[in-house]
């Protein structure tokens, strides 16, 4: 995920897992060259540097040893410049190679009352290492060894950096950043659910675009546009049409809108590949999808009125129970593998879809008004 929700604040990827990784390979090469001869006591400071010590000291091949202290000066999404008092060093560190291991250095107070503390301690040498550090407003004259990536200064969490609690164990860096604008629901329902009358109910109630993946397919074959040609020589052919077509073509529709409040995703995405690219275009604009919103509705009920639907329509396909049947098991496969994806980040929300017109869309509304 490139965007993130934490206590009601947004926060966006930032750093990769890749770039800190390579970052702290060159800090180990650096240390290495310094201190091989050595044998360095690392001292990490809790509690965000616990993921950089331990794949710092994880590479780092000579002989070594590690302890931690604890100094905590954050409170929200600021530096308060508050000292708490530091716990964890009981260690004789008297004529020994000491480098202390922040996970990012900022004004520096904290880092020099830290230093301070072991200064006093007849080390035989004292150094500093930090994964990431914001030369903009560090204001100590103090030598930083070895630094990892410098980054301005904006709020960051994750690699053991958190947000009033939350976000340590993230493997990326993210960054502060504003709120998405839009209210995206991704609606799903099986065969027969009311589906596409909800989503005409929810698009007059939130003033958002109902984007409907088969009505964007028919749009783009009857007016002949250079992806309906293409979707349709697939067809023709009777092959699926390919992802990045149908994700063109959501992409499209989605540009036509740039003012709107939202969308209502109706029939897309359908795979998890679908959601991830859906996920990564709403990204490059700041947004994010809100919420899966999924009616949930008996088989039995629904294969008895599709049946009803069928003498009444003349549809053939609801006409059958066992092609019914069928379609029912198509959407169970794809919407078991949508929602455990939804629902690791903590967006998947079932509906009971069994009621009023007016009932149902009231359930609906109840979870997308705390999206």
């Amino acid at each position: 995920m490139s965007i993130i929700k934490l206590h009601n604040t947004y926060f966006k990827k930032y750093i990769s897992e890749k770039k800190i990784a390579e970052a702290v390979d060159l800090m180990v090469e650096q240390i290495t060259e310094d201190c091989k001869d050595e044998t360095p006591v690392f001292i990490g400071i809790l509690n965000g540097s616990f993921m950089f010590v331990a794949d710092l000291v994880r590479k780092y091949n000579y002989n070594c040893t590690v302890s931690f202290v604890k100094l905590a000066s954050y409170e929200g999404v600021s530096s308060t410049g508050k000292i708490k008092q530091l716990v964890g060093l009981n260690e004789d560190l008297e004529g020994k190679t000491v480098i202390i291991l922040e996970d990012i250095i900022d004004t520096g107070n904290t880092l020099q009352e830290i230093y301070d503390i072991f200064n006093d301690r007849k080390l035989k040498q004292l150094k500093i290492a930090t994964l990431f550090f914001k030369p903009d407003v560090f204001k100590k004259d103090l030598k930083i060894d070895y630094i990892g990536i410098s980054i301005p200064d904006k709020f960051i969490i994750g690699y053991g950096l958190d947000y009033d609690g939350l976000g340590r164990n993230l493997a990326s860096i993210y960054q502060l950043t504003n709120p998405p604008k839009m209210k995206n629901i991704v609606l799903f329902g099986p065969p027969g659910a009311g589906k596409g009358t909800q989503a005409d109910m929810l698009k007059e109630k939130y003033n958002l675009i109902h984007i409907s993946t088969g009505d964007v397919f028919r749009s783009n074959i009857n007016n002949k546009t250079e992806l309906g040609i293409l979707a349709k020589s697939f067809m023709d052919n009777g092959d699926l049409v390919p992802d990045e077509v149908t994700i063109n073509m959501l992409k499209a529709e989605v540009d036509k809108n740039p003012t709107a409040n939202g969308f209502i995703f109706d029939g897309f995405p359908r795979t998890k590949s679908q959601a991830k690219a859906l996920d990564k275009f709403l990204e490059e604009k700041g947004e994010l999808i809100s919420g899966m919103v999924a009616l949930e509705v008996p088989e039995n009920l629904l294969v008895t009125r599709l049946l009803e639907r069928g003498k009444i329509s003349g549809r053939i396909d609801d006409q059958d129970e066992s092609k019914i049947r069928n379609r029912f098991n198509e959407y169970n496969t794809k919407t078991a593998v949508l929602k455990d994806y939804y629902q690791l980040q903590g967006k998947y929300f079932g509906a009971n879809g069994v009621g009023t017109i007016d009932d149902i869309t009231k359930r609906l509304s109840e979870i997308i008004d705390k999206l």
